[in-house]
């Protein structure tokens, strides 16, 4: 028995057919979809690489079952920038060079676009760090990704601040 699931992901409307309801959403992005972006670390929720935006909202997507979500949107690393145009998160991110080994780049970017959306940490970088605490980076970045968060804050507030001008 097939069961079918549909989702926009990225912007881009997607029906996918799924032999197994047990299926994450980590496993039907990499695996089914190719959108390779998301990572899988430890693959039980502990580390974040997987984070990924649905319906702008941040979770782990190791731990949701796809079939959960039909009809969801999800926003991946690889839908974040526009065109050459990088996201205000991403291009923080290499200005303060906030990677070593960029394994955990992709879920800590998007934990960050979430905390932002959220508006819960503004430009504190306590509150950006416990924000962030579910996003782990083995080489140690937690400065660099902080500074990133916080200057990304502030861009993309003073963006919305002209915007609504």
């Amino acid at each position: 028995m097939s069961l079918s699931v549909r989702l926009i992901i990225n912007r881009v409307p997607h029906a996918v057919e799924l032999d197994d309801p047990r299926v994450t959403l980590l496993d039907l992005l990499r695996e089914r979809l190719h959108l390779t972006g998301t990572k899988k670390g430890c693959d039980r929720g502990q580390c974040g690489a997987c984070t990924v935006l649905l319906d702008g909202r941040r979770v782990n997507a190791c731990l949701a079952l796809a079939l959960s979500h039909d009809g969801a949107e999800i926003l991946t690393i690889e839908g974040l920038a526009e065109g050459d145009a990088l996201h205000p998160v991403q291009a923080a991110f290499i200005a303060h060079d906030a990677f070593q080994c960029g394994f955990c780049t992709p879920g800590q970017i998007m934990s960050a676009v979430g905390l932002i959306g959220e508006a819960e940490a503004g430009d504190d970088p306590e509150r950006v760090r416990e924000g962030m605490s579910g996003n782990l980076c083995r080489c140690a970045a937690y400065r660099g990704i902080t500074e990133a968060v916080v200057e990304a804050t502030r861009t993309m507030t003073a963006a919305a601040r002209e915007k609504a001008a």
